[in-house]
């Protein structure tokens, strides 16, 4: 396991644990984390129904989630979203990650999926949310 010395990697490795529990709890195996080449990492890779997951997860630390949240749990208008740093050269990346982890477990005819979870966190009230886009086309 990766040691995490700065602020930003603690709170990436914390929405990860959260991660990973959340997935747990909805009967997903975790099978490895961060897995890293040369080109890229993925940050979880899961079974559920003998489908592999690749989960990639951003983590972002909020004053309150009240502040993000609406009641019907819709994200509030003007609020950053992690996820529009999902850039076609880093989809591209984990594509390659993806494809070298398949190869090298000889999962060519798996069925498979990328999805990214989206950690918001209160730290101060210890709680947090996970949203969830599933299928991302890689």
């Amino acid at each position: 396991m990766k040691n995490f010395t700065s602020k930003s990697q603690k709170i990436g490795e914390l929405g990860e644990d959260i991660a990973c529990k959340f997935l747990m709890k909805h009967g997903y195996s975790i099978l490895e984390r961060n897995y890293t080449k040369k080109w890229g990492e993925i940050d979880i890779i899961a079974e559920k129904n003998e489908k592999r997951y690749f989960i990639e997860v951003k983590s972002t630390s909020v004053s309150s989630l009240e502040y993000v949240f609406d009641n019907e749990g819709e994200i509030l208008s003007g609020v950053k979203r992690p996820e529009e740093n999902m850039h076609p050269w880093k989809l591209r990346r984990l594509r390659r990650v993806v494809e070298t982890y398949l190869i090298s477990k000889r999962l060519g005819s798996v069925e498979w999926q990328f999805d990214l979870l989206v950690v918001y966190m209160d730290i101060e009230k210890r709680k947090a949310r996970v949203r969830v886009i599933e299928n991302i086309i890689l």
